[in-house]
């Protein structure tokens, strides 16, 4: 397959074959998040933001894989440096102080592995002070581990802040801090102690009069941390107001309260920065990183992390070594072919068809948003949301839904003008679809 002449082509969907795979693959597994019957061949061609099915459909994926595969498919600079790679077991790593080496010295090594990617994300957050990073499986892991520094460093923890619309993961503490869906809590046990504010302005207003030493509710001497998406996923890619983020920046310094900015699928260059932080007037003081990545990381300064040994462990705290040579690689190929001014620039191209769309669609599109590569389509209705992806799907084009009634797109971050055009162009057909259809209900 060459990238630049692929094309999306969908005979059946889903095809005999796929059916096959979906039916022996429900037979054993437990209900989770489902979205559609895509079944990828990882044997057959895949390029860029081109793969293929198992029954030989060929898709345009501007999923990313909810952002976990930045560079898409089979980027030629991390497949050839991982040919180099001669493989042998174990590779995931019992501990954060089992070291691993990849060849050599850490400067003549021709691989990076995880302790070149700990200095490459402590380089990548030195603008926050951040030198000192702990690596994860997931980004649900890299929360937790977040939670738990901010509590350790709290000198009497009773309380953590979060945002209406929320979604930082699907472990119990993870959970205890999202607002997206009742779904994901609902009869979970919680953390207590964990209180929300609305993502906005107002929400900061909010939690300044709860904090307030003579009218207030909340010490702000016992609120070990305030978390937040700097562009909310799950809960719709809500992109918050400058002046929000700002005055919540201050407020949390001026009561010495730390913010752990969740970067797990808006981070590694997805919105056009390093960070989505990088947009904002604000300093967090923990950055939790994952899906890009490849492995989970909680980065933050020395002083952030307990001293005291085994307060932070994990069987796979020193990381999947394959997967640490792929976050290390990934952010070698956005540095050294300038992925982050390419999203940034795409990314307003993507926005301005969006918008296109919008005033063609009036009726159905309420809104379009988003930054960088993180873009999103809220419609009139849930049931048009779902029945665009599905006619998006059936010509071809991979997409997700957040929030309640939203898409979103997020194509790799190297995304060139023929594939976002094309995606248009299968969107607003889509789009006519179920406009002709009429109410999707």
């Amino acid at each position: 397959m060459q990238r630049q002449m692929a094309e999306p082509h969908v005979r059946e969907f889903p095809g005999p074959t796929a059916k096959q795979w979906v039916t022996y693959h429900r037979a054993v597994s437990a209900p989770s998040t489902y979205v559609y019957d895509f079944v990828l061949d990882i044997t057959a061609d895949a390029v860029g933001p081109f793969c293929t099915d198992t029954d030989g459909n060929v898709f345009l994926d501007f999923t990313s894989h909810v952002a976990a595969a930045p560079l898409g498919y089979n980027n030629p600079h991390v497949m050839s440096r991982l040919r180099e790679f001669d493989l042998f077991d174990p590779l995931k790593i019992a501990g954060q102080d089992f070291y691993v080496s990849t060849g050599g010295t850490p400067e003549s090594s021709e691989l990076p592995g995880p302790a070149h990617l700990m200095h490459r994300l402590a380089e990548i957050t030195e603008q926050y002070d951040m030198d000192t990073v702990f690596l994860s499986n997931t980004g649900a892991e890299a929360i937790e581990n977040a939670m738990k520094i901010c509590y350790d460093r709290c000198e009497d923890p009773k309380y953590g802040i979060t945002f209406e619309g929320a979604f930082h993961g699907r472990t119990l503490g993870a959970l205890s801090l999202n607002r997206s869906k009742a779904k994901h809590r609902r009869k979970f046990p919680e953390l207590s102690g964990i209180h929300d504010v609305p993502f906005s302005l107002a929400g900061v207003e909010r939690l300044e009069r709860r904090l307030d030493p003579a009218r207030g509710d909340i010490p702000a001497e016992q609120v070990a941390f305030v978390v937040l998406e700097p562009v909310q996923g799950e809960g719709g890619y809500e992109v918050p107001d400058p002046a929000f983020m700002s005055a919540l920046d201050d407020v949390c310094a001026a009561h010495g309260i730390p913010i752990i900015a969740d970067e797990i699928q808006s981070g590694v260059g997805r919105t056009g920065e390093m960070w989505a932080s990088d947009h904002y007037d604000i300093e967090p003081d923990v950055i939790t990183s994952a899906k890009a990545l490849r492995v989970g990381a909680t980065v933050a300064s020395r002083s952030m992390f307990p001293d005291e040994r085994g307060r932070l462990s994990s069987t796979w705290g020193a990381g999947d070594v394959i997967a640490s040579i792929q976050g290390a690689l990934t952010l070698e190929v956005i540095r050294e072919e300038g992925l982050i001014d390419h999203a940034r620039a795409k990314g307003e191209q993507l926005l301005d068809r969006l918008e296109s769309l919008r005033r063609e669609y009036p009726e159905t599109i309420v809104d379009v948003r988003g930054l960088g590569l993180m873009a999103a389509i809220e419609f009139d209705e849930k049931a048009r949301r779902d029945a665009v992806i599905e006619a998006a799907l059936t010509r071809g084009l991979l997409t997700l839904g957040c929030g309640h009634k939203t898409l979103r797109l997020l194509p790799p971050l190297d995304v060139r003008d023929r594939e976002l055009d094309r995606a248009c162009e299968l969107l607003e057909d889509a789009l006519g679809e179920t406009a002709s259809a009429g109410h999707c209900a």
